[in-house]
């Protein structure tokens, strides 16, 4: 398989889009829903963090790539934080917790084996396909 063309194909994105949705759906009902900074803070970092890969790929070049995957790195541990305050506030169960920070955990290990293979593989060209050893969350149908 070549190198994907679109971000879309990228199993990091696939998973921080998923991460994104998730959030989405938690923070739309319940006691989070009613606590609007925190929220919007949560739901922008989330799809801060999807749309930085993105972005970085679209660029085109390996350097601006490396910024925008290390950019979604830190993003990542914001949403972390974020989901203990969440979970400290009681606004989210022992299970989500949980959930979403294997999932984020999952995301920045996932962004670092990439950053990690972009520093040193090829000198030139798009990244590949198969840069990361863990599973992305399986996309939706319809995509």
């Amino acid at each position: 398989m070549g190198p994907p063309k679109q971000f879309e194909d990228l199993d990091v994105w696939q998973a921080a889009e998923g991460l994104a949705v998730e959030i989405g759906r938690l923070s739309r009902d319940g006691p989070l829903a009613k606590d609007y900074g925190l929220r919007d803070q949560l739901q922008t970092a989330a799809l801060d963090l999807m749309g930085a890969i993105a972005g970085g790929h679209e660029q085109g070049d390996r350097s601006e790539f490396l910024h925008s995957l290390r950019v979604a790195k830190g993003l990542a541990a914001r949403v972390r934080s974020l989901v203990h305050v969440a979970k400290d506030l009681g606004y989210l169960t022992d299970p989500q917790r949980s959930g979403l920070l294997e999932r984020l955990t999952s995301v920045a290990r996932q962004l670092g084996g990439f950053i990690r293979y972009l520093e040193k593989g090829p000198p030139s060209g798009p990244p590949k396909p198969d840069f990361v050893n863990e599973p992305a969350a399986p996309r939706r149908a319809g995509r």
